[in-house]
Order: C-alpha cells, then structure tokens, then sequence
C-alpha cells in the first residue's frame, strides 16, 4: 500500500513538473525569432483593433493585436534592413481612428521613401482600407470586388421617443453650449451645436482623405471629390477611374511584385513574424532611456465585470507613474493618450499624478484617435501637449444626472416608498424625479466643476479663463484646430514626441534612445488571469458607477 502511494505521489510530481516545463518552453519555442533571406517581401496584414496600451492576450497561444507604436518599431526596423525589400499590405478593416491611420500610413510612406516597393492588395475596401493603401505605390483588387469609396458618414442614434414610451424619464444637467453627452437619452434628434460639431468633422475627414488620395493617385482635389459621387466602384470602374492599378488575383498580384523584384516567386514573411527579429529598431537600442505610457480607454474608478474593453483607472495609472517617476534611468516620459474622458474625480485624480510626474522629468504628451474632456485634461497635468491634425480633442464640459424610471415601476406594478432626512437626500433617487430646488443645486455644483476644469486648462496652456471658456463649452475640436485655438502645442505623431523628449532631455540627435513602455506587456498567464477574472467577481450586477462626468459628447465613428 505505502509503495502503490508513492508511486501516486510520485507521478503527480513528475506530471506537475511536465505541466511547468510544458509552460515555460512551449512559449519559448513559439516566441524563437525567424529567420530573415535576403530579398524578403514583408506582408502586413491590418485586421482587428490597433490598440495603444497592449491588451490582454493569450499569445503565444492566441494571436497577438498590434500596437500603434510596435507597428511604427516594426515597419522603422523593415526599412532600415537590407534583406527586406518590399513590403505587401493587406488593409482589412483595422479598427482604428483615423488618427492612428494616419501614424501607420506616414510609417508606410517612409518604408517607401527608402525606395523599397509597397504594393496594397484590396478586398472589398472601407474608406479607411483605402486611406492606408494611398501609401502603395501600387493597388489592386479581386476581379468583381468593390471599392467601397463614397464619401463619408457619421450616425447618432437618439432614445428619447422610446424611454417615453417605457417611462423611464432622463434628468440630466450639463455645463457648455456643445456639452451634449447625455443627448442620446433625454431629445429625439441633435441640437444646432452638434449638428455643427458633427458636419465640421465630416468637413475636415473628408479633405484630408481627398488629399491623401489625390497626392497618391496623381488626380487635382476636385476630380478625387468628383469620384466620392460616383462610388462605391466595382473593381473594373475604380480601375477605369484611376483608384486603383489592377483588377487581378492576390497570386497575380504577387507574382507581379516578384517580377518586379527579379524573383521567380516572392519570398515573404509576415510582419506579425518580423516584428521578434532581432535588428535594430527605432528606439529600442540606445542607453538613454524614454518611458512610453499608454494611457487608453474610458477613465472609470474600477473595471466593470464582463466589460471587455480597455479602462483606466486612478489606482492602476497612479501606480505605473510612480514607478516611472521614481526610476532614476528614465530621462524623459511620453504619454500616449486615448481616451473619451469618463468620471470626473478619478480624471482629476490622474491629472494630478501627471503633474507629479511632470515636476520630476520632462513630459510629453502625444494625443492618439481621442483625447477629450477627461482625456483632454490629463494632458494638461503635462507643459507640452502633441496631437495629430485628426486626433478628437478639447470637449472641456462637464454632465450629471440620472434615469427617474417612476413611471416604468408603474407600468410593472412596482411601488418605491422614500424615507428621507435631508433636503437633497433623495436627489439620485430613481423613483423620484428632480424637483426645481434639487436641479437648482445640481446645476451649481456642475457650474463649480466647470469653472475648476477651465481654470486647470488656462492655467496649464498660460491663458486667461475668458480665452479658454470661448474655445472650451464641451465643443469637440480635431488636433488641427485645437492647435490654432491654442489647445495644443503642436502637430504629429511618435516620432514628434520623440523629438520634443530628447530635447527637453537634452538627449543629442546623434544619441540612441531606448524607449521602455509601460504599463509592461503581459504574460499570458496573468492575461488568462485577466480574462478569467470577470467570471469569478461576486459582485453580480453590471452598474456604471454615479458622478459627475468629464466625457466626449457622442461615440464617433466616421465611415
């Protein structure tokens, strides 16, 4: 008996040291950087979004999303290696703002300035497939598919009409003319200010893609706008009009680029390989050292159970700054911000870790797709704010409210008795509405968060409160016309920000820089820990928590 448990014991014990070694060397072995042959084509292919913060992965186990800033080291790395010499990109619908298109596409522009051919393979194309793909040289698409070119749209939905008809009634207070966050929920369709805001970004999304593509596809601006009312295009017409150079097969196309690259068949290898080749890349090599920290997604207190999608919150972001600030081998810090905004005392608590972090070492911060409202003032805890003429920005506003569902109790048979003590104690009451009185408070107490917000936005851009307020109402701007209402200090991506690092770390030009990003990428395990996490929670309900609001006004989303 004592043998037949040893052996029992003794097998558990070798299977558990299986299980490690199975862990340790099955990630190893998928993670061995490939080889690289001379005369290699890099394909890239663009699916999925294109996040700025790596997200929670089980790779190598799953596949890995890009991050704005891998995919910028990655295409810099291909264009200063000599075995690779051309590149083949495959737009397939990236979800990403057209701020972050706009990065990928300018890196795509340089691999090309190198005078390596870049050649797009199109398959029923988006605007923003096509956006990327006026980087190529060379375009083509399937025989029969389309180019679905034909202007741009954007859709705001509004509930107001069908909350009535359930009885739930929307209360909602806000501060600024353009602060139109809880619209959706308490009109049936937009105000003259949103209509405004919205037909001035379809404007100015629709003259940079003209742009885009009338530099790309050698046609004047006005017959690219000629083209919009005529789309989309079947292959065969979007070849006729000039959009593209082919109608053929992907084997066609390739065959094609080998020929032109003297090859009997193309050699390729995947950019998603590429990127784990050791070669030097831009700002990974050097001893001065550049922190990279991504701040993305809604700004809530805690993350909501079965909520996929990327939070920030105060206590995670304070907790990478101090590691940051108190790391004596950081010389400079770009933070990368994504963000609608979101609770407004967890923004304001991050807003002042930045400026903690800014009173030890420079910092730059380097706008992504959006940085509003919320997002916008946790650029003002940095002197030197970065945006791209497309990022979403500005949105300087406040809201607050609630659903009073009386009336949907009512219709269910269900009845809500109050017992108060306290003039305002039930004023985020759902069964009582608002009275004049309480709507009275509610609108000062959001004309007080609204003053300190404009005061921190004047304070931090050097101007008075009246030149802020002008430009602030919750109006949404883009990145170029912040910059001209003084919201912003310049125009550009990365590698702006990194400039602006090294000189305000007095890093010369000719040094090499390493750029360290944090918060770290994680490993698969705690990643599987993560995703496991929203099941094992105990709270059961899915609640957003109640505040005061420093959010974007609307979900955008121009197609």
């Amino acid at each position: 008996m004592r043998n037949f448990l040893a052996g029992i014991l003794g097998g558990l014990l070798l299977a558990l040291l299986l299980g490690v070694s199975v862990a340790w060397l099955v990630p190893w072995w998928l993670e061995r950087p490939p080889s690289v042959a001379k005369g290699t084509t890099l394909v890239l292919r663009l699916s999925g979004t294109i996040y700025e913060q790596e997200p929670p992965t089980l790779y190598p186990f799953g596949e890995r999303s890009w991050t704005t800033l891998r995919l910028w080291e990655t295409l810099g790395k291909a264009a200063a290696d000599p075995r690779i010499v051309a590149l083949l990109l495959f737009p397939e619908k990236p979800a990403a703002g057209w701020a972050k298109l706009a990065e990928i596409r300018n890196s795509l522009l340089l691999f090309r300035k190198t005078g390596k051919p870049v050649a797009a393979y199109l398959r029923s194309a988006t605007a923003r497939d096509y956006f990327l793909a006026t980087a190529a040289g060379r375009l083509a698409a399937p025989p029969g598919d389309i180019v679905d070119l034909k202007g741009l749209r954007a859709e705001l939905t509004y509930g107001r009409l069908a909350l009535d008809k359930l009885g739930i009634l929307p209360e909602f207070e806000s501060i600024g003319r353009y602060k139109d966050g809880a619209g959706i929920l308490t009109r049936s369709s937009s105000t003259p200010e949103t209509r405004q805001v919205i037909n001035n970004l379809l404007d100015s999304r629709l003259d940079s893609l003209i742009s885009a593509i009338s530099q790309s596809r050698h046609r004047a601006p006005q017959q690219v706008r000629q083209l919009f009312d005529e789309g989309p295009f079947l292959a065969a017409s979007a070849l006729a009009s000039g959009l593209i150079d082919a109608a053929q097969y992907e084997d066609q196309a390739r065959s094609e680029l080998a020929a032109a690259l003297h090859q009997k068949e193309l050699t390729t290898l995947s950019a998603a390989d590429y990127q784990r080749v050791r070669a030097p890349a831009p700002g990974r090599d050097g001893k001065q050292k550049i922190a990279f920290v991504a701040a993305e997604g809604d700004i809530l207190r805690s993350p909501i159970p079965f909520f996929d999608q990327q939070i920030l919150d105060p206590e995670s972001f304070a907790l990478t700054l101090k590691k940051v600030r108190e790391d004596d081998s950081i010389k400079a810090v770009i933070l990368r911000i994504d963000s609608p905004g979101g609770d407004a005392i967890a923004s304001d608590e991050m807003t002042r870790e930045v400026r903690r972090l800014a009173a030890a070492k420079p910092v730059i911060v380097s706008m992504a797709d959006v940085a509003a409202s919320g997002g916008y003032a946790l650029a003002m805890g940095a002197p030197t704010v970065v945006a791209y003429p497309e990022t979403i920005t500005g949105s300087i506003g406040v809201f607050f409210g609630k659903l009073t569902l009386t009336g949907l109790y009512g219709k269910l048979g269900i009845r809500k008795e109050i017992y108060t003590r306290g003039r305002f104690a039930a004023i985020d009451s759902d069964a009582q509405p608002l009275t004049a009185e309480s709507r009275r408070k509610l609108h000062a107490s959001l004309e007080a968060v609204y003053a300190d917000f404009v005061r921190q936005v004047a304070a931090s851009r050097k101007k008075k409160f009246d030149e802020i307020d002008r430009v602030a109402q919750g109006r949404v701007w883009l990145g170029s016309e912040a910059k001209a209402n003084g919201l912003v200090d310049d125009l550009g991506g990365i590698e702006r920000a990194i400039g602006l690092a090294r000189q305000r770390a007095s890093i010369p030009a000719r040094e090499q820089i390493r750029l360290v990003v944090f918060p770290s990428s994680p490993g698969w395990i705690h990643s599987l820990e993560q995703r496991l996490a929203p099941f094992i929670r105990s709270t059961p309900l899915l609640r957003l928590s109640s505040g005061v609001w420093k959010r974007i006004p609307f979900e955008l989303d121009v197609d």
